[in-house]
Parts: C-alpha cells; sequence; structure tokens
C-alpha cells in the first residue's frame, strides 16, 4: 500500500504499488515522502474525489503495538496496511541514571539541604515517563496515519490483566486478600522457604544474605518470588549473573516471572482509550477473549498486527485481501540532550557538543550515499550517525553498513522525525 495526497496535501485513498508506479512514470505525481512511501497527485483535490471508510486498529502493547488498517468495500473487507509501533526502551533506565548523577552532583557540591520531595503533589492521572511515553507513540502513530490517509473510525483493544491469577490460576474469594507473605517477614519467609542454607552452595551455619535470582540489573524485581538466600562467597561471586548463568537452572525456574509487562498495559489501557476518544474519531473497544477467539478462527499466526486486525466486532469473516508486508515504525527520539558522558560509575568520560547539524546532516537523518572507491565503494542507505569532523556511518536494519564516510558522498533523502521505518514480510 501506498499513501496518497492531492496537490494540496491532503489524504486521497490509498493505492497499490503498481498504481503508485503507474502515476510516477507518467508524470502526474510525484514522490512527497519517502517513509512511510508517500506520493502527491498533481492533478487531484480532495473535493474531486470519492472515498471509502477506513478503520484504523490497535493492539496496544507494552514493547510493540499492533497496527491495521481496513477498507469496508464493495467486494468484501480489504486489509490495506500491517504495522508495528516499538516503543522507545529504556527510558526508565535513563531517567534512573540522571536522578543518581543528579543525587550525587548536590551531595558533594552544595550544603545539606532537607528533602522535599514529600511536599511534590501529582496531578489526577499521572503516570509515569515511560508509560506516558507508550501512549504518546501510538497516538503520534496515529497522527501521522491521519495526515497520510482519510481514517474514519477506529478500534482498540482493552484488555485487563488479573496478576493474581497469572500467578495462581486456583485463586478465588478472600484469597485475592492474603499476599505470598501472609504471617511472615521477608527474611523469616525465605529462611522457611530454602531451609536456612546457601541456595547455591548449600553452606549453613554462616550469615546469609538476601540475594536477587535474577538481578535487578538485568530487569528482575524486588518480588519475594524473585529473592533467594545466599552466603557472601557466593552472592560476590555471581554478581549480575542470574542463577541459571551461575550454573543453578533449578533455582532460576522457581523465580516467577515479572508481571511488569501485565501491569503496564493496566496502567495505560484507560488513559490510551480516553486519547482516542478525544480525537473525535468513533471509537470501538474490543476484549482480549474475543481477539484471541477471532484470531484463532482464521487461522492466522501469534502477531501483533494479526492481533490488531481481529480487534473487536468489526473484525468480518473473512478477508479479500492481506499485505504481503508489514512496515515497522520504531521510535527513536530526536537526540540525546545529555552533555556530559559518564562511564558506569557516574564518572565523565566525554563532553559532546551543543551542535547536532553538521555539514547539513544530523543523526538519524535518511540518506543514500554513493562511495565511489575504498572499502565500501557502491550505494549506501539508512540512517546517518554524523560527526563533526565529516567521517560519517550509515547503518541499515540495525547494522552498520559503511563507516568513516566523507558527507560529500551523502544526499539526504528525509529529515529525522524520530522514528525508524523498515519492513518485513508477513508471517505465514
Amino acid at each position: 500500500m501506498v499513501f496518497v495526497l492531492d496537490r494540496q496535501k491532503k489524504p486521497l485513498m490509498p493505492c497499490s504499488e503498481k498504481r503508485a508506479r503507474q502515476l510516477l512514470e507518467r508524470g502526474r505525481a510525484v514522490i512527497h515522502q519517502m517513509a512511510p512511501f508517500t506520493i502527491r497527485l498533481k492533478d487531484r483535490a480532495a473535493a474531486e474525489s470519492a472515498f471509502q471508510p477506513l478503520r484504523v486498529k490497535f493492539d496496544p502493547g507494552s514493547k510493540t503495538t499492533g497496527v491495521a488498517i481496513l477498507l469496508e468495500g464493495a467486494k468484501g473487507p480489504k486489509v490495506l496496511f500491517f504495522g508495528e509501533i516499538v516503543h522507545k526502551a529504556g527510558i526508565k533506565a535513563k531517567l534512573d541514571a540522571r536522578r543518581a548523577l543528579r543525587r550525587g552532583r548536590r551531595h558533594r557540591k552544595t550544603r545539606y539541604r532537607k528533602p522535599r520531595f514529600q511536599n511534590r503533589k501529582r496531578k489526577d492521572g499521572w503516570l509515569p515517563p515511560s508509560l506516558e511515553a507508550r501512549v504518546d507513540q501510538t497516538l503520534h502513530a496515529l497522527a501521522k496515519l491521519r495526515k497520510f490517509a482519510p481514517i474514519t473510525d477506529l478500534s482498540v483493544e482493552h484488555v485487563k490483566f488479573d496478576t493474581q491469577k497469572l500467578q495462581n490460576a486456583e485463586i478465588s474469594g478472600v484469597e485475592y486478600q492474603q499476599s505470598t507473605l501472609q504471617g511472615y517477614e521477608v527474611r523469616e519467609y525465605l529462611l522457611a522457604k530454602w531451609g536456612h542454607r546457601c541456595a547455591y552452595c548449600g553452606a549453613t551455619d554462616v550469615p546469609l544474605q538476601v540475594e536477587h535470582i535474577a538481578p535487578k540489573s538485568r530487569g528482575g524485581t524486588d518480588r519475594v518470588s524473585n529473592l533467594t538466600l545466599a552466603c557472601e562467597p557466593c552472592n560476590l561471586t555471581k554478581n549480575n549473573e542470574t542463577a541459571a548463568e551461575f550454573g543453578h537452572p533449578d533455582i532460576q525456574v522457581q523465580a516467577r516471572k515479572p508481571l511488569k509487562d501485565a501491569a503496564m498495559m493496566n496502567a495505560t489501557r484507560w488513559r490510551l482509550y480516553e486519547q482516542l476518544k478525544a480525537t473525535g474519531l468513533p471509537v470501538e473497544g474490543g476484549s482480549g477473549g474475543r481477539t484471541k477467539k477471532q484470531r484463532l478462527d482464521h487461522g492466522f499466526p501469534k502477531e501483533h498486527y494479526f492481533d490488531a486486525l481481529c480487534v473487536g466486532e468489526s473484525a468480518p469473516d473473512r478477508f479479500t485481501r492481506l499485505p504481503a508486508s508489514v512496515q515497522i515504525w520504531t521510535a527513536k527520539g530526536r537526540g540525546n540532550r545529555q552533555l556530559c558522558g559518564t562511564d558506569a560509575y557516574g564518572f565523565p568520560i566525554r563532553h559532546r557538543s551543543r551542535q547536532k547539524v553538521h555539514f547539513g546532516f544530523q543523526t538519524g537523518d535518511l540518506v543514500r550515499a554513493v562511495v565511489p572507491k575504498g572499502k565500501y565503494a557502491g550505494t549506501h542507505t539508512g540512517r546517518v550517525l554524523v560527526r563533526a569532523n565529516g567521517r560519517f556511518d550509515i547503518s541499515s536494519h540495525g547494522q552498520r553498513v559503511a563507516q568513516g564516510i566523507s558527507y560529500k558522498h551523502c544526499r539526504i533523502l528525509q529529515r529525522n522525525e524520530g522514528w525508524h521505518y523498515e519492513k518485513k514480510p508477513v508471517s505465514a
């Protein structure tokens, strides 16, 4: 599918790749944008065109959100677009690192001040920045789709996870009010669970320390199911390895899977639904159970874009056509404002310039580089990583295909807008 705009840059109905190629060859259209690929007609206005209803369907996820665009055609429903929004990762880790640097600097360079964070109040409906970013990225993707296509309806999966049942399928009644530690303290519970011995070497009659089976630096949590007891030598030797990497996969099995993704979806589901309604378009909701049933009835594999296609009552009984490829939209951001780079311990090791644009290029721009000779001779297309000395790197599909090439060989195709676009074939 190719997005189409009229001569005043207003959205028209999308067309096929073949039709877009014909319009470009006949001179009736020009390329408006490379990614996502969009053409603009020279001889057509939106007032002179006919439109059909287009429905955008979302399957929200903690890491990836599925997107599908459905056309209710005269010969049956057609799927025009499959997509995946890959949300930006590492937001919480960067905020934690920034907070640690700020507090360390205050401790070293200022007099003591009483803590004031307890006086600060959060607004109603406040979400952590990492969760707010996921909602905003989904809304930003919708805004891009509405800019390129005449969207008339929306569908979104509105699912709630029962985190208690995810741990214990037999839970019911008053058991919801009784935690794992009912009647215990954490250390007392761990001593009883692990028999007053080190979980790794079996040592007894030695001081035991509370230890994380999956380290917090590797995504582990403070849930009691992720805690065990270890003597000091084992704890130090294990360092930031998981129990399985340390040679104890049996202990790793006892650490239950973290519920961060489920908690994230529970926290953002209403915010996303309310923001979608604020667009003014009709919004259809659908449960997770209905999505799964309709996906299984159609025989689709478990993919985010197939889940999006099967959201809600609007999912038809059959489809006349499915796309051959999926567009992957990855949120990258527009740069880094941190001027002082630090090592793992917070000590400064580099300093960045405030200047982002070098020789007319900025990191993240889509460029085509024609290198006449040398190790990287040939034509390379991808995102550019700029340097002040004019020697740039080109990356494509997550790998650097050219390094240290001159800016003179690069030609801009599209300016950085905070997103990276790729394609992949649809799963069979």
